[in-house]
């Protein structure tokens, strides 16, 4: 949970402190205020990265160098706030730090603050290729399984080992025996850990899908990266002229996706877009909760633009579940009153941002504003 938050040069937010409610807040705010900039600050401070672009000279105020965002994160209500830090330069260059000590990568980061991210680019999570799909297996997996990410990077570094020979072409398979050995037992890891996950993940997306949407026959299945039929060694064997025509390895977990079939045929495909919503919608919310349920913690949701994605039905039944598990949420919209109707049955906080700058905050309880 964010207890403080400080944002400042990104976009066109010179700085922006606030300290959010610790479960509810809404920020609201004509277009082009600054509320998407806001949940970006907040993202990049919990993956050190943003949730729109890959170009960082885009994301830094006009005439800075840099971006930053701080913030202090309550672990559990025993624990002491624990500090961290991100900065992003024009360059793309980063630093994170952690209780004021400089890290390396960003995984202390995504495992202090669990993000979840529900805005229109969300929706390609059905109708986009499979990486979306393996990301959002592989967050489930890194926060209930310990071993993952060392897996997960053992693997990586094997991958680029196995292609870089590949791209020399002149190596055969007595040169990539070893690589592909460890390869083969790595994949072994990873696969397993991926379909357990998903084995314990599903019925919390087919409770989720029910209180949200009429929807039945949406199934879940998981395709490990080769056929399910054949051992990966053999399939590398088979596959080698291939590999060494292309230079890359074309099976293995790399290549792991989830298959979401609606009647049995492609969600993307024989799904309307609104159904497709809110088939997005149960996969993050089951996923909060599996999360919550799995680790005792809460994750926190960047919800964006809500009332134009959804409507108010489907709304109501989103707020309402996002406002039952376990989880702090930061939901933006350009609507003021019926956004605070939604919200009205939950205490909340609320935000309003006007030209990069937050101007006034409101705490509401229940049915009573206070002003």
């Amino acid at each position: 949970m964010l207890t403080e938050i400080v944002i400042t040069h990104l976009r066109n937010l010179e700085r922006v402190s606030f300290s959010p409610d610790s479960k509810i807040n809404l920020i609201v705010g004509p277009n082009g205020s600054g509320k998407t900039s806001i949940l970006e600050g907040i993202y990049l401070l919990g993956r050190a990265r943003s949730f729109l672009t890959n170009k960082y000279k885009s994301i830094v105020q006009q005439g800075k160098t840099n971006c930053t965002v701080f913030g202090r994160v309550a672990v559990d209500d025993h624990s002491p706030r624990l500090s961290i830090g991100v900065s992003r330069s024009v360059d793309g260059a980063s630093q994170i730090k952690v209780s004021g000590q400089k890290v390396r990568n960003s995984a202390p980061l995504i495992e202090l603050l669990p993000t979840q991210v529900i805005n229109p680019d969300s929706f390609s999570l059905l109708t986009g290729g499979p990486g979306a799909r393996r990301q959002f297996v592989d967050w489930g997996v890194f926060h209930v399984e310990h071993t993952f990410l060392k897996s997960w990077q053992k693997f990586s570094r094997c991958l680029k080992q196995r292609n870089g020979l590949l791209k020399l072409r002149t190596s055969g398979a007595k040169e990539l025996a070893p690589w592909n050995e460890e390869f083969v037992e790595c994949a072994r890891i990873i696969t397993a850990q991926r379909e357990s996950y998903l084995a314990r993940f599903s019925p919390y997306f087919e409770k989720a899908l029910k209180q949200l949407t009429s929807l039945d026959d949406v199934t879940l299945s998981f395709y490990r990266g080769w056929d399910e039929k054949l051992e990966l060694q053999a399939v590398l064997m088979e596959s080698l002229a291939r590999d060494q025509k292309r230079g890359f390895t074309h099976y293995g977990p790399q290549r792991a996706d989830i298959k979401i079939k609606y009647l049995g045929m492609d969600s993307g495909e024989s799904l309307s877009r609104g159904q497709q919503k809110m088939v997005v919608c149960a996969l993050k919310v089951a996923q909060g909760c599996f999360f919550a349920e799995s680790t005792g913690r809460e994750s926190l949701y960047l919800v964006d633009d809500l009332t134009a994605e959804l409507d108010e039905d489907h709304q109501i039944k989103l707020c309402e579940m996002l406002g039952e598990i376990k989880c702090q949420v930061f939901a933006t919209s350009v609507d003021i009153s019926s956004f605070s109707e939604i919200w009205s049955r939950k205490p909340h906080s609320m935000f309003h941002v006007e030209q990069g700058n937050l101007i006034e905050a409101q705490r509401v309880s229940p049915h009573i504003w206070r002003s």
